[in-house]
């Protein structure tokens, strides 16, 4: 049976994917894997993880989008000073557009409110970025499993979720779902839901929730999930 690897919020950090998909000893040829999104941001190589990710996804890979590239669609699209600084200065976009070569004074020229202008950072790797995220799915049935970055609301129907659960959603998903598939998901550190600061293993609730974001970005670790195995690989800095 071929192997499904799961791996969830790599945040611009490059070796450590690069690191993990040679410990597990990836085959494009011979293995699913499944990317639960949060690509970019905090991380030194948001650029490279995206094209590199993108390439994953030419040669079969599954890829979901996360809410960090969600929120990089909708400043670009929006074109908004709020936005812009909400996601250089507290999301870790700084980090993203550092990688794609700006630095901080470059950033400043988008302007002031009346005359906010993101055209001159449109560059064509952007532009194609921007593209490949536009076309991500938000989730994925497989079998006994849901895939997804965040979570699905736990009282309605899955085909009725929003994308907003999808690529947002926390408590409420985590304490108060109660299917009949296990769904696994990144986007809340697993030290989170373990209530530990120093635990960063992959969280198999008993609820048949499957936490696998090790926090790589924040200090901790990157995990991927094999299955059917449920076997774990993990590595960090």
């Amino acid at each position: 049976m071929k192997r499904t690897l799961l791996i969830s919020d790599i945040h611009g950090e490059l070796t450590l994917f690069e690191e993990l998909l040679r410990k597990v000893s990836f085959n494009e040829q011979e293995d699913q894997l499944v990317l639960l999104g949060d690509y970019i941001d905090r991380g030194p190589y948001s650029k490279e993880v995206l094209s590199k990710v993108s390439y994953l996804k030419s040669k079969g890979s599954q890829v979901l989008m996360g809410n960090h590239e969600q929120i990089m669609l909708d400043v670009f699209k929006n074109e908004n000073k709020y936005d812009w600084d909400f996601w250089l200065h507290t999301a870790g976009g700084l980090a993203t557009m550092r990688s794609y070569g700006f630095s901080e004074e470059d950033l400043e020229q988008a302007g002031t409110l009346e005359d906010f202008s993101l055209v001159p950072f449109l560059t064509d790797e952007i532009v194609e970025h921007l593209e490949f995220i536009r076309h991500l799915d938000t989730v994925i049935e497989q079998g006994d499993f849901i895939f997804v970055h965040a979570g699905v609301d736990p009282d309605i129907p899955l085909h009725q979720n929003s994308n907003k659960s999808f690529l947002w959603i926390r408590d409420e998903f985590h304490s108060g779902y109660h299917g009949d598939q296990t769904v696994i998901f990144g986007h809340t550190p697993t030290s989170r839901l373990h209530h530990d600061k120093k635990n960063h293993q992959i969280y198999f609730g008993e609820n048949r929730i499957t936490g696998i974001d090790g926090g790589a970005v924040f200090g901790g670790q990157l995990n991927c999930l094999e299955l059917p195995s449920q076997k774990v690989y993990s590595v960090h800095k």
